[in-house]
């Protein structure tokens, strides 16, 4: 794939949910496309679609109307089945709550993607420790999430999402429940990894911080793109 063509797209996506007695619209007509290699944040205040178009382009839920390509691969055509292969394959998540299972240590966290890949257990878990390192918490591999600092939990998944190699990372305010100085730190961490890696990250987030660092932002308003700003 070529450096400028994009490598996640969304073109004209709708998102609407029923309720009791009516329709609630949340994306109406949101078009996007994000380059490989690239970091670009996605902005605008609660409520306004963030994280519902970051679940459409990670294929956790389909639109109501619209298409959305991932790598190449239109995430449409694919069976539910289907989509959860190539989620675990080529996309990599980052919540603003870790989702760690708690009952498991970090390593076996981070171990879990490549588990499910097919990976034999002697080598996801000489992955998942060489990952750890890379986040700078190989003294933690036998921790549990309750023994980690908020920080160390963030890291783990941010380890966790970058089992199995993916050329996308999608976070949804990574770093929203941590402090400045612990949230920076972090921010550092997701900058150096699309340096080293050419990893694309795809960034919804209220810090302005955060979105002024990235390669370009989109503000979402009522559902729609509003204002698309490049940096780089």
């Amino acid at each position: 794939m070529d450096k400028n063509e994009f490598i996640l797209s969304a073109t004209n996506i709708h998102r609407q949910f029923k309720t009791a007695n009516s329709v609630l619209p949340v994306l109406k007509g949101l078009s996007l496309g994000i380059q490989r290699g690239k970091t670009a944040a996605v902005t605008g205040a609660s409520g306004v679609g963030k994280s519902t178009l970051l679940h459409i382009m990670g294929g956790l839920d389909r639109p109501t109307e619209g298409a959305v390509t991932v790598a190449g691969v239109i995430l449409g055509n694919k069976t539910e089945t289907q989509l959860a292969a190539f989620r675990n394959e080529t996309i990599g998540f980052v919540f603003q709550f870790h989702y760690l299972m708690n009952d498991f240590t970090a390593l076996e966290n981070v171990m879990i993607p490549l588990l499910v890949a097919g990976k034999k257990k002697g080598e996801a878990a000489d992955e998942a420790e060489h990952l750890l390192e890379i986040v700078g918490l190989r003294d933690r591999t036998s921790h549990r999430p309750k023994q980690l600092s908020g920080g160390e939990q963030q890291r783990v998944a941010v380890a966790r999402a970058l089992a199995n190699d993916p050329p996308i990372v999608l976070a949804d305010e990574p770093s929203g429940n941590l402090d400045t100085s612990t949230g920076r730190r972090l921010h550092d961490l997701l900058f150096q990894l699309n340096a080293d890696n050419d990893t694309t990250f795809l960034i919804a987030t209220h810090n302005r911080e955060l979105a002024e660092r990235c390669d370009s932002e989109t503000q979402i308003v009522d559902g729609k793109v509003f204002d698309h700003i490049t940096r780089r």
